[in-house]
């Protein structure tokens, strides 16, 4: 301690260039819980470590001044950032309102989520799918799992509603006979948003066996990762459940309700990214600590028990 109280009075220098070494380190840190709290989902959590740990592995490769190395994390860089854009634009999206509005503060609280109560909500959807399933009236329903999805995602946005959930008007919008039972209905918590919405198609591969409304469904989550697809077929009457573009069928009703429930558990994913988010730091923190002990010289915990 005594050579590094002299090395900070002979060298004023050196002990600024700490300070805002720390300083940056910090900012960055806070970026970063904001983005995670922002997200605040685990299956893309992952994706954003990867991204941190890029971009820490490119500042190391830059300070140790190995260049090609430097040069190949860096690009690396810029390339994921361009494409965690378009994969999360609905997340950076709210961070570029809220921070053009002046709410900072509000950046640090997680997203409230609009789930659905599994008692009411989900019930009146699957009695009205195992109804549409019964008497092979075709039907596609999106739900959102997360944050709104952005109408542009949409080929048609459809014609809008904002009424309760129930079962029987499910069942009216996907009558025959009626003008919006081709499209998808769009339902948001527990309000039915709209009705005749027209989604892009799937451009992968499918089975014959698969029609519009499932291409439409495997389309739609396959660009939005905070939303679930239910499709009744027409032809056969068989329920499905479509999410990040993998269709789960054939489902019994029963089947369909463990799902939804599952997926809009209010505690499941929250208490899941919470401990993930708890353990990151403590890495990050113990990780720092060990860094800075050893750019200051200090003695580390393991040496000082062994004395």
């Amino acid at each position: 301690m005594g050579q590094l109280w002299k090395r900070w009075l002979a060298d004023p220098g050196w002990t600024q260039s700490l300070l805002l070494q720390i300083i940056d380190i910090g900012l960055v840190l806070l970026l970063t819980y904001m983005v995670l709290i922002i997200i605040g989902e685990r299956r893309t959590l992952w994706m954003v470590r990867g991204f941190i740990i890029l971009m820490l592995a490119a500042a190391v490769s830059t300070n140790l001044k190995l260049k090609l190395l430097s040069f190949v994390l860096n690009s690396l860089v810029i390339g994921s950032a361009v494409s965690m854009a378009f994969i999360l634009q609905a997340e950076f999206r709210r961070f570029l309102e809220q921070l053009g509005r002046g709410e900072i503060l509000q950046l640090f609280q997680p997203s409230r989520r609009a789930i659905p109560k599994p008692d009411n909500v989900i019930d009146e959807i699957v009695d009205a799918v195992k109804e549409l399933s019964q008497n092979r009236i075709g039907a596609l329903l999106i739900l959102e799992t997360s944050a709104p999805i952005d109408e542009r995602d949409f080929s048609v946005p459809g014609v809008r509603l904002n009424a309760e959930v129930s079962k029987e008007l499910i069942q009216t919008l996907f009558q025959p006979t009626t003008l919006l039972h081709d499209g998808a209905v769009l339902i948001r918590a527990s309000r039915i948003m709209a009705a005749g919405v027209i989604l892009p198609i799937s451009e992968r591969t499918a089975s014959r066996q698969l029609g519009t409304r499932h291409r439409a469904a495997m389309g739609i989550t396959e660009r939005i990762e905070n939303c679930m697809c239910i499709v009744v077929s027409e032809e056969t009457g068989s329920i499905s459940l479509a999410e990040r573009g993998t269709l789960n069928r054939p489902l019994t009703s029963s089947k369909l309700k463990e799902l939804l429930e599952a997926s809009f558990s209010p505690s499941v994913d929250r208490e899941a990214v919470a401990s993930d988010l708890r353990n990151f730091g403590r890495q990050i923190g113990s990780q720092g600590l060990a860094l800075i002990s050893r750019l200051l010289r200090l003695p580390s915990s393991a040496s000082r028990e062994k004395k």
